[in-house]
């Protein structure tokens, strides 16, 4: 990347400065021609007043040594060679003696000819870069004639060349030093992206224990910490996962070894009572229960993390739902001595997956009944708000701290282990009903201080999309 940035920054470099230098030749190469324009204009204008009388049209005139040798001396003084042509482009006068009496047509006589004054440059393999400049010669504001003046450019083009060469030596050595600074700089650039490398090639040995440290304030100190709150969740999620193998491990191995241990027990059973049996396969059918309700609450999360969870959407009452899972959840929280009871505030009707909607809700009511103690309470309230089923459970349990609060609802998170294990829970129960109300494009919200209990509000729109 180092590289990238150097050759792109230089080819940017070079770019500019040759756009720079092109730009800079051609502003001086016009300003040297302006100024040789108006010498030559200037010169070309004091020649046409000194021949004017040469072209009156009335007057029947030969063009003399004396007007040949005024010509060809004025010629030698401004150091250009100067054609003189009558108003029938024939030319009259010629510093060179080369083209005297022949018919010029040149673009520049015509347009003066024309009343106007013309330049052109040209450049010729012979003579290299020449100066056309052509004059009207006006008499009554008549144009009698043309004055043609040819003046060489190669030394202005050559003092140009100077320039450019001269700029050029100043670029080469410009991007010299650029590239070097550039080398630094991107180096400089560079230095945060080894610094992630490095921890990623770190956390790639599962050393999630590492963060990245961006000094700059830019997009890298923005990226940086947006790269170590990543990482912090990972190991977070990661310190979750090994809490939940080694809860899920005590909660299977639980079971599994009371069935082992009841199966060896009716194996060496001389006990010819009936009952006695029914009593261990009984037992045994319970941890079964346990077993399969561990396996198909990790199921449901598979599930969803698959997103394999559709909803088949039909109205349905609440109530009646709420009825049915109170009536079904009061049988464990009369084994705690727990008081379970319901409130409607309205009847409300709207359309869910009936069989989702009942899983998520026992999963917040069974939370409530599991972190409630014996001779609590646990109140579950339906009431219609903001055109919202809202579905609202209270207990007065342990309650949940302020650090926990904003975990509760991540997968295998559980607020008290010890208690957890005791009550059989493997933090899954919150998150799938999270994640089933979400579906339902709704919310659960969460009050809660340790030691007064906690209150849940399932909220789910009456209008679902």
């Amino acid at each position: 990347m180092r590289w990238k940035l150097v050759s792109t920054y230089l080819l940017l470099v070079i770019i500019l400065i040759m756009v720079i230098n092109i730009f800079i030749g051609q502003t001086v190469l016009n300003i040297y021609l302006d100024e040789k324009k108006i010498e030559i204009l200037t010169k070309a204008n004091t020649l046409s007043n000194n021949i004017k009388l040469y072209l009156f049209t009335d007057r029947v005139l030969e063009f003399d040594e004396y007007f040949n040798r005024y010509i060809t001396a004025y010629s030698k003084n401004i150091g250009s060679r100067v054609i003189i042509t009558n108003k029938y482009k024939v030319v009259l006068a010629d510093s060179n003696n080369e083209y005297i009496g022949k018919v010029l047509k040149h673009k520049e006589i015509q347009s003066s000819l024309a009343g106007k004054t013309d330049f052109g440059v040209y450049n010729f393999r012979e003579y290299g870069h020449v100066l056309y400049t052509s004059v009207p010669v006006l008499i009554d504001n008549k144009t009698e004639g043309v004055i043609l003046i040819s003046d060489s450019l190669n030394l202005i083009y050559e003092k140009t060349n100077q320039i450019s060469y001269s700029l050029m030596i100043i670029s080469v050595i410009s991007i010299f030093f650029i590239a070097i600074l550039a080398f630094f700089f991107a180096n400089f650039l560079t230095k945060p992206i080894k610094k992630f490398i490095e921890i990623i090639n770190r956390i790639s040995y599962n050393q999630l224990n590492q963060r990245v440290k961006i000094n700059t304030k830019d997009e890298f100190k923005i990226m940086g910490n947006a790269f170590n709150l990543m990482i912090s969740k990972l190991n977070q999620v990661d310190n979750q996962r090994k809490d939940f193998v080694a809860n899920v491990s005590h909660e299977l191995r639980t079971p599994l070894s009371s069935i082992k241990l009841l199966s060896q027990s009716l194996i060496h059973q001389n006990e010819k009572d009936i009952n006695i049996y029914k009593e261990f396969l009984s037992d045994i059918t319970s941890e079964v229960d346990r077993l399969n309700n561990i396996i198909d609450d990790l199921l449901i999360h598979v599930d969803l993390d698959k997103e394999k969870l559709n909803l088949n959407l039909k109205t349905t009452s609440i109530n009646f739902i709420l009825k049915k899972i109170v009536s079904r959840m009061t049988v464990l929280a009369v084994k705690k001595n727990i008081y379970l009871n319901m409130i409607f505030r309205n009847s409300i009707e709207i359309k869910v997956d009936s069989n989702k909607i009942q899983q998520a809700i026992i999963n917040v009511i069974d939370n409530a009944i599991k972190y409630t103690p014996q001779y609590g309470k646990v109140l579950v309230e339906l009431y219609e708000k903001n055109n919202l089923a809202v579905i609202k459970v209270k207990d007065n349990g342990i309650g949940i701290s302020k650090d926990s609060l904003e975990h509760i609802f991540d997968r295998f998170y559980r607020v008290d282990k010890s208690r957890s294990r005791n009550t059989g829970g493997t933090g899954l129960g919150l998150s799938i009903a999270y994640q089933i109300v979400l579906l339902h494009q709704g919310s659960i919200e969460v009050e809660s201080k340790v030691g007064e209990g906690s209150t849940f509000y399932v909220k789910i729109p009456k209008n679902l999309n």
